[in-house]
C-alpha cells in the first residue's frame, strides 16, 4: 500500500465519504414528487404453519399501479380454476428449454402490474417444489415476466397495515428468506430478466440470483425506495445489496430511496448485462445456459483502490459510518428512524453475514413498521394514490394536446416547463415583449442543460423539448393563429383583477369554444376573474407553487358556475403535469394560503414578543419544517408573502388573522428587501458559489425595532404558537367544506409548504398528540395571548368526542 500524509489522507477520504453522505437526505421527502414511485419492501412470503402466515393482504402494486390509476376503478378478482394452459394464477406455465433451462414467468392474474403478495409466495414454492425442485434435467433457471414493461412492482403498503402486531411480520419474512434459500441450495444459475420496473421487494428478488439483465428501455428502473415509507429493504436487501456494489453505493441507494437507471445500473454492478428488450429473454436463457455448462461467469465489478481501503476493513468503514450519521443527522435532525436502522442493518450484517444479519434485519423491519413516522408517510402514500383519480366523470375531461401559456416569469416558464418536460403538451409561451418571453425560455433551457449535464435528460429528449415550446409576443399577430389552436390558456401574469379580467376577454376572442381559461392567482377569487366572461363555465383556477418544476402541489379552484368538464381537464392536466391535484372551494387564500396567512401573523407576533429571526427559523426546522418561517418568507417573496397576509387579514378570516403586525413584511418590500431573489430578504444571500447567506446588522436592528416586549419565550413554546395557528386554519378548511377531508389537508400542507413529512400533515399530527390535549393547549394560548388562538368548533368537537381525523 502506498502510504501518503495524514492530511492527504483525510481529504481523499472525505471526499469519498462525503458523496453518500450529502445524498442522504432520507424522507424529508426531498423533492416531494419523489414519494410518487415508493413501493413497499416484501415482507410478504409466508408458512402455512405460522399463525402470523394465515394473514392474507392482497398486494397490488405500489408505484406502478399508483401511475396508471389515475382513471377506472378496481374491479373484484376473479376466482382462479387452473387448466392445463394455466396451472398459475401468478404464473404462466413453465418452460424448459432442451438445454434444461427452465423460465419463469411472473404474470399476476387480475393486475395491469406483477407484485409480490402471499399469494405469489406460496404458489412460487409449490412451482418450484413441483416443477424445479426434484427435476435433474433443470440446469438453470430465468426469472422474467410476462408483462411487458414490468417486471415486479414491489408490495402493497396495505399489507404492512394490515398486520396489527407489527412483530407478526418477522416470521412472515422469515419464511420468505427460507424459500429462497431452498431455491439456492438447489445449487444451478439463476438468472433475472428485468424489463420495467424492480423496486422494493421486485429488487431484492433480483438480489437473490446470480446474474441480472436489464433492458434499455426508458421504462427500466431500479431501487430501494423504502426509506421514503420509514422503512427499510426486509427482504436481504441491506444485506445483499452490499455485497453487490460496495458499501457506499448501497447506502446512497437505500438511503436516497432513489431510482436507478441502466446505464448507472451496469456501472456500477448492479446489473451484469443491458440490452434492448426484443432480446432480453432469449438473452437471459443463452447466459443461464452459458452458466450451467461453465462458459459464462458473472465478472462482478472491482473497488477502487480507495473505496477498498474505505470498506473492507474496519476503520475505513468507520470513517463511513461516522460522516454518513453526521450528514443523516443535518438532514433530519434525528426525527426520521428509517435511515439510522439502515445504517445498523448494514453494519450488523457486515460483522455478522448470513443468518444473523438477515435476522436482525427483519427485526429491525418490524420495529419501523410499529412507529408513528412510518405510519404517518404511509398515510402519505396512501393519499397521494388516492388522488390520482378524480370524480367529475371519466370521459368529462377535454381533449387537450396544446396549451397556451400567458406571461414568461418564473411562474409562467416553470408552468410551461413542466407541460412540455412531463405533460408531453406543445406549449405556446406568450409575454409583452422579445427581452420579456427571451427570459421565459432562458429560464426553461437552462434547467434542461443542468440535467444534461447531470445526465438526467438526454440531448434528443432536451431537444424535442425545445422544439415544442412556441415563443410568441403581443407585439406579433401571429400569436392569434397559434391561440386559435389552444386547447388549454393557463395565465400567470400579475395579481391585478382588472389585467386578468381583460386577458379572459381577449382568450374568448380568439381560442376555440372548447377551450378552458385557467388562472394561476395565488388569491384573487375565480368568480371575480370569471365575471362579465362569455363562457364563465370554462374559467377555473389553477394554483400552482413555486418553483414549480420543484413544487408538487396544484390546487383546483372552481368557481361556483365551472363546468365538470373544465374541471376534469385542469385535473388531468396537472396530473400529467406530475403534480397532486387538491380542489380547492373558491375562497380567499383557497387552501394552502389561507393556512399559511395566520402562521405569517403569528411570525410577527412572535417577532414583537422579542423571538429572533434566527429562532424563528430554528424552532421550525426542529419541529420537522425542511425550512423556517423566516427563509420560507424570503424564498417565496417578501412582497408576495406580504401581498398574501395584507389581503387575507382583509377578507373572511376575521380575528384569525389578528395577533401581529404584518405591515413589518410591506416595510420590507418599501426598502427593497424583496427576499432570495433581489439578494436582501431577511437574509442576505452573497453573490457567488459556496457563499452562505446570513443576518446582517441592518436587519437584525429592524427587526428589534418590532419588539415590544421580549417574554424570552422556550423553543416548544415559540413551536407550538405557530404550528397551532397553521392547523386551527386548516381544521376549520374542512369544518367550512374548502377541502374536501383531513386526508386533503394533510397532503395540501405537506406538498404545499413542507409541513413535517414524518408527522404526516396537520391532522395526522392531531391525531397523535391528541386533539384534546390540542385544544387544551390552545385555549390555554387564548387566555394568555387573545382570541386568536380560539381553536374552530371543529376541533372542539372532537375534543369533546375523543374522535381521530384519520385513524
Amino acid at each position: 500500500m502506498i502510504c501518503r500524509p495524514a492530511a492527504v489522507r483525510a481529504m481523499a477520504t472525505r471526499a469519498s465519504t462525503m458523496t453518500v453522505a450529502r445524498r442522504a437526505v432520507v424522507q424529508g421527502i426531498p423533492s416531494l414528487s419523489t414519494l410518487a414511485t415508493t413501493t413497499a419492501s416484501s415482507p410478504v412470503f409466508t408458512n402455512s404453519t405460522n399463525t402470523a402466515a394465515q394473514q392474507r393482504f392482497q398486494s397490488t402494486a405500489a408505484a406502478v399501479a399508483e401511475e396508471q390509476a389515475t382513471t377506472g376503478t378496481s374491479k373484484a378478482p376473479k376466482t382462479f380454476v387452473p387448466t392445463p394452459e394455466r396451472q398459475y394464477e401468478n404464473f404462466t406455465n413453465v418452460e424448459i428449454t432442451a438445454d434444461g433451462v427452465a423460465i419463469i414467468r411472473f404474470d399476476c392474474a387480475n393486475q395491469s402490474v406483477n407484485t409480490i403478495s402471499f399469494a405469489v409466495a406460496d404458489e412460487a414454492k409449490t412451482l418450484w417444489a413441483k416443477e424445479i425442485e426434484h427435476n435433474d434435467n433443470v440446469k438453470a433457471v430465468v426469472f422474467a415476466s410476462a408483462k411487458p414493461g414490468t417486471f415486479i412492482a414491489g408490495a402493497d403498503i396495505k399489507d404492512i397495515k394490515a398486520c396489527e402486531n407489527k412483530q407478526d411480520l418477522v416470521p412472515i419474512i422469515e419464511d420468505g428468506v427460507n424459500m429462497f434459500q431452498k431455491i439456492r441450495a438447489k445449487k444451478i444459475p439463476l438468472v433475472v430478466a428485468i424489463d420495467g420496473v424492480a423496486l422494493g421487494g421486485g429488487l431484492e428478488w433480483c438480489l437473490w440470483c446470480d446474474y441480472r439483465i436489464c433492458t434499455d428501455s426508458p421504462k427500466t428502473k431500479m431501487g430501494l425506495p423504502e426509506v421514503k415509507l420509514g422503512l427499510l429493504p426486509g427482504f436481504g436487501g441491506t444485506q445483499k445489496l452490499p455485497q453487490l456494489v460496495g458499501v457506499q453505493a448501497a447506502l446512497d441507494m437505500m438511503l436516497t430511496g432513489k431510482d436507478i437507471r441502466p446505464a448507472k445500473a451496469k456501472k456500477m454492478g448492479l446489473v451484469d448485462l443491458v440490452v434492448a428488450p426484443a432480446s432480453l429473454e432469449q438473452v437471459a436463457i443463452d447466459s443461464a445456459r452459458q452458466m450451467a455448462n461453465g462458459t459464462l461467469k458473472p465478472k462482478r465489478k472491482q473497488k477502487s483502490t480507495m473505496n477498498k481501503m474505505l470498506e473492507d476493513n474496519q476503520y475505513g468503514r468507520k470513517i463511513i459510518w461516522n460522516q454518513v450519521e453526521k450528514m443523516v443527522n443535518k438532514q433530519t435532525n434525528g426525527n426520521y428512524p428509517a435511515p439510522f436502522a439502515i445504517m445498523q442493518s448494514v453494519e450488523y450484517g457486515l460483522q455478522n453475514p448470513g443468518d444473523k444479519g438477515l435476522k436482525n434485519e427483519r427485526e429491525q423491519f418490524a420495529k419501523l413498521a410499529a412507529t408513528s413516522e412510518s405510519a404517518a408517510l404511509i398515510n402519505i402514500f396512501e393519499g397521494m394514490t388516492a388522488m390520482k383519480k378524480h370524480n367529475f366523470g371519466a370521459d368529462a375531461a377535454v381533449p387537450v394536446k396544446n396549451i397556451a401559456v400567458m406571461g414568461a416569469g418564473l411562474m409562467g416558464a416553470g408552468i410551461s416547463q413542466v407541460s412540455v418536460e412531463k405533460g408531453k403538451y406543445n406549449v405556446m409561451l406568450k409575454d409583452r415583449d422579445d427581452a420579456g418571453v427571451g427570459r421565459g425560455m432562458s429560464l426553461i433551457t437552462d434547467a434542461w442543460k443542468k440535467k444534461l449535464q447531470k445526465k438526467r435528460m438526454t440531448q434528443y429528449q432536451a431537444n424535442i423539448n425545445t422544439s415544442s415550446i412556441t415563443p410568441l409576443t403581443d407585439d406579433n399577430p401571429v400569436w392569434e393563429k397559434h391561440f386559435s389552436q389552444a386547447d388549454v390558456v393557463i395565465e400567470a401574469v400579475f395579481e391585478d383583477l382588472d389585467l386578468k379580467k381583460r386577458i379572459v376577454k381577449e382568450m374568448e376572442r380568439v381560442t376555440p369554444e372548447h377551450c378552458i381559461f385557467a388562472s394561476n392567482t395565488s388569491a384573487i377569487p375565480i368568480t371575480k376573474i370569471a365575471e362579465g366572461a362569455g363562457r364563465p363555465e370554462n374559467i377555473i383556477g389553477m394554483h400552482y407553487f413555486s418553483p414549480v418544476p420543484m413544487m408538487p402541489l396544484l390546487e383546483i379552484i372552481p368557481h361556483e358556475g365551472t363546468s365538470d368538464a373544465a374541471k376534469a381537464t385542469a385535473f388531468e392536466v396537472g396530473t400529467k403535469q406530475g403534480k397532486t391535484c387538491i380542489v380547492t372551494k373558491d375562497v380567499p387564500g383557497f387552501y394552502v394560503n389561507r393556512c399559511l396567512g395566520p402562521f405569517l401573523v403569528e411570525v410577527s407576533a412572535l417577532a414583537r414578543d422579542g423571538v429572533s429571526l434566527e429562532m424563528l427559523d430554528k424552532s421550525m426546522t426542529k419541529f420537522g419544517m425542511p425550512v423556517g418561517p423566516v427563509t420560507l418568507a424570503d424564498e417565496v417573496g417578501i412582497d408576495i408573502a406580504s401581498h398574501v397576509a395584507t389581503f387575507l387579514s382583509e377578507a373572511d378570516l376575521g380575528v384569525r388573522m389578528t395577533g401581529g403586525d404584518v405591515s413589518l413584511l410591506q416595510e420590507m418590500v418599501n426598502r427593497g428587501w424583496l427576499g432570495k431573489k433581489s439578494g436582501q430578504g431577511f437574509y442576505t444571500y452573497p453573490k457567488g458559489k459556496g457563499k452562505k447567506k446570513f443576518i446582517n446588522d441592518e436587519v437584525k436592528q429592524y427587526a428589534k425595532m418590532f419588539v415590544e416586549n421580549d417574554l424570552k419565550l422556550e423553543e416548544k413554546e415559540v413551536q407550538d404558537r405557530l404550528v397551532s395557528r397553521f392547523i386551527n386554519e386548516a381544521a376549520k378548511c374542512v369544518e367550512d367544506e374548502i377541502i374536501e377531508s383531513p386526508e386533503v389537508g394533510d397532503i395540501g400542507l405537506i406538498f404545499g409548504t413542507g409541513f413535517a413529512p414524518f408527522r404526516g400533515g396537520p391532522f395526522t399530527y392531531l391525531d397523535q398528540v391528541g386533539v384534546t390535549q390540542y385544544v387544551d393547549m390552545m385555549h390555554g394560548f387564548a387566555d394568555k395571548y387573545g382570541p386568536q388562538f380560539e381553536p374552530c368548533q371543529l376541533l372542539k368537537d372532537y375534543a369533546a368526542t375523543g374522535k381521530k381525523f384519520r385513524n
